[in-house]
């Protein structure tokens, strides 16, 4: 039985890390946490979403702007987001709409698909 998502792993140019780590980590603000020793030598890195992961690793020759395939980050402030990544010139495209969401989406410098997203659905507080 499938009980859930462990990680999720994305992969930029093998001479990109230091972009990537720049990226993800500067421009995003996600958190690196330390990959396993076993692992280091295959190069890449690891970043904590939430309570999942992110890996990235490095692969050469492939055409990342060519696929549908990406990750979406649940986010609030929305619209912060999109001003922060429109001012580092980063084309910004609005997804299909889905009742309840609000989205976008934009490719990383390495071309991987990246969405944002967040719920628009307001709570009745626990005062009515």
């Amino acid at each position: 039985m499938i009980i859930g998502i462990d990680h999720v792993q994305i992969t930029v140019p093998t001479n990109a890390i230091a972009d990537a780590r720049a990226f993800y980590c500067g421009l995003l603000g996600l958190e690196e946490v330390e990959k396993p020793a076993a692992l280091q030598a295959r190069g890449g890195f690891w970043l904590q979403v939430g309570d999942r992961q992110l890996h990235v690793g490095t692969e050469g020759g492939v055409e990342r702007r060519a696929t549908k395939a990406h990750v979406a980050y649940a986010v609030t402030d929305l619209a912060g987001w999109r001003a922060r990544l429109a001012a580092t010139g980063m084309e910004i495209l609005d997804g299909i709409p889905i009742p309840g969401y609000e989205r976008f989406e934009f490719r990383d410098p390495f071309g991987n698909r990246v969405e944002l997203i967040a719920s628009n659905v307001v709570l009745p507080s626990a005062a009515e």
